[in-house]
C-alpha cells in the first residue's frame, strides 16, 4: 500500500477500506509511515472526517497496536468510566469504591493533567506512597484482589494513541471528533469491558464549548461502543463552575474521603450518583444499592483497601488532614461588592490552580500537590462585601502573582438572584 495514495484519498473525500486503514495505523506505530505523512492524514481526517464503518475499523486497528486485556475469568461484570476533563472533577475516586462494593470490577485507567483541567492520577499520587504505574501482571493482581484498580495506562496498551495524540496535538488537530473518540474508546475496549459509562462534559471549563458538538462526540463515543458489544452511555454534565470545593490535588483527595464519608458538596455528590447509577444499571444492578455502600461506609473501606494494596498510606481515609501535603501559606480572595455571586469561572480557576503548580502547562512539568483552590462560595451564593470567596494555597509568592492576574474576572456578583442550571443535561445511549 501507499501511503501518499491513501492521504490524496482521503483528502479529496474519499472512503479508505478496513485493510487499508489497518495498514496505515500498523505501519505508523511501527515507524515505517513518518510523522508527516500520518500528520497529513490526521488533517484530512479533520477536514473531512471519517464514515461509520471507517471509523469503526480506525478505531480496531488503534485497540489493536497493542496488548488487550482479557478479563474474561474474572466473575463479575467490568465497567468503567471516562471523563472528557474538567476543573475540581475527581468524581472518579469516590466512584470506583462505590461502585466497586457493589459487586462490579472495575479495571478503571486514568490520565494526567494537562493545561486547566486535572488529571486523576496527579491526585492520588499526593497519597504517600500510591503508585499508579503499574505493568499488566500487577493491574490484574490488584483488580482480582480488590474489585477495583486506579492507575494509568501501560506502556503495551494502545501504542498507536500515544503516538498519535502527540501528533495532533502539535498538529492542530486535537478537535476531530473521529480523531477524539476513536482515542477515548480504543484505550476503553482495550480493558475487556462489560460496559462503560462517558462524562462528557460542557461549558467554560470542559474541553467541549458547545452543547451539539458535545453531543455529536457523545454519540460517537455510543456508536462505537455499541458496536464491540460493549454496553455504553454517556451523560452529558455542565462544567461552567468548578466540581465541588476544591481544585488541586491532595486538597481533591481530602473532598474524595468526605463523598466516601457521606460529607461531599451537594453538586459532586449530584454528578458521582448519576454516573454510579448509570454504571450500576449497564452491570445489571439495582441502582438503588450504590447509596447503601456510603452509609454503610463499605466504599470508603475499599479506597481504603485499594490505597494500601497500590502501596498507599491507608491512614488517609481516616485522617486525610494529617496524611496528605498542606502548602505552607493561604491567601484569601473576597467579595468587593454585597450581592450574588453570578458567575465563578471554571476555566480561569483551573488555569490559577495550574499556575499555583497544581497542573502542568508542559507535559515534562512537575506538579505540587500541596497547592490548590478552595471555593467558599458558588453561583446563587448570597456574599457580602468582604466575605472570602476563594482560598489560594500556595508555596512560591511569585505563582500567588501569576494566579491572581489569571483570577481577575472570574468571579461576578450581581443585585439579582442568577438562575442556576441543572448540572446534569442530557442522557445518551
Amino acid at each position: 500500500m501507499n501511503a501518499v495514495e491513501l492521504i490524496q484519498r482521503k483528502r479529496d473525500r474519499g472512503s479508505l477500506k478496513p485493510e487499508e486503514i489497518a495498514w496505515l495505523i500498523s505501519s505508523y506505530t511501527d515507524g515505517t509511515m513518518t510523522d508527516y505523512q500520518m500528520a497529513a492524514m490526521a488533517m484530512a481526517v479533520f477536514l473531512n472526517g471519517l464514515d461509520q464503518n471507517e471509523l469503526a475499523a480506525w478505531t480496531g486497528a488503534m485497540l489493536r497496536s497493542g496488548e488487550v486485556l482479557d478479563f474474561s475469568d474474572i466473575d463479575r461484570p467490568k465497567v468503567d468510566k471516562h471523563s472528557t476533563g474538567g476543573v475540581g472533577d475527581k468524581v472518579s475516586i469516590p466512584l470506583a469504591p462505590m461502585v466497586g462494593a457493589c459487586g462490579v470490577a472495575i479495571p478503571m485507567m486514568s490520565g494526567r493533567g494537562l493545561g486547566h483541567t486535572g488529571g486523576t492520577l496527579d491526585k492520588l499520587e499526593s497519597i504517600p506512597g500510591f503508585t499508579t504505574s503499574l505493568d499488566p501482571a500487577r493491574f490484574r493482581e490488584v483488580l482480582t484482589e480488590c474489585g477495583i484498580v486506579l492507575a494509568g495506562q501501560s506502556e503495551t496498551l494502545v501504542p498507536a494513541d500515544r503516538k498519535l495524540y502527540a501528533l495532533r496535538d502539535a498538529t492542530g488537530t486535537v478537535e476531530s471528533i473521529p480523531l477524539i473518540s476513536s482515542s477515548i474508546m480504543s484505550k476503553k475496549l482495550a480493558e475487556d469491558l462489560d460496559g462503560l459509562v462517558l462524562d462528557v462534559k460542557i461549558g467554560s471549563g470542559a474541553f467541549m464549548k458547545d452543547l451539539e458538538r458535545a453531543r455529536e462526540l457523545a454519540r460517537t463515543m455510543v456508536e462505537i461502543g455499541q458496536s464491540y458489544n460493549v454496553k455504553t452511555v454517556a451523560l452529558l454534565t455542565r462544567m461552567d463552575t468548578p466540581l465541588g470545593n476544591e481544585v488541586g490535588n491532595a486538597n481533591e483527595i481530602a473532598e474524595s474521603i468526605a463523598v466516601l464519608r457521606g460529607e461531599g458538596p451537594a453538586d459532586l455528590v449530584e454528578v458521582t450518583n448519576a454516573l454510579g447509577e448509570e454504571m450500576l444499571t449497564v452491570a445489571g444492578i439495582n441502582p438503588e444499592s450504590l447509596i447503601a455502600t456510603i452509609d454503610d461506609g463499605t466504599a470508603l473501606e475499599l479506597f481504603g483497601k485499594v490505597v494500601a494494596v497500590q502501596g498507599g498510606d491507608r491512614r488517609v481515609i481516616d485522617d486525610p488532614e494529617m496524611i496528605l501535603p498542606k502548602a505552607p501559606h493561604h491567601r484569601e480572595l473576597a467579595a468587593d461588592t454585597s450581592g450574588y455571586l453570578s458567575r465563578l469561572d471554571a476555566y480561569k480557576v483551573g488555569v490559577a490552580a495550574m499556575r499555583l503548580g497544581a497542573g502542568r502547562e508542559r507535559k515534562e512539568d512537575t506538579i505540587d500537590p500541596a497547592v490548590g483552590i478552595t471555593l467558599a462560595a458558588k453561583p446563587g451564593y448570597k456574599v457580602a462585601e468582604g466575605q472570602p470567596l476563594l482560598t489560594l494555597h500556595y508555596r512560591h509568592p511569585a505563582r500567588l502573582d501569576e494566579a491572581l492576574r489569571v483570577l481577575d474576572g472570574a468571579i461576578e456578583i450581581s443585585e439579582y438572584e442568577p438562575e442556576i442550571p441543572p448540572l446534569l443535561i442530557e442522557r445518551i445511549d
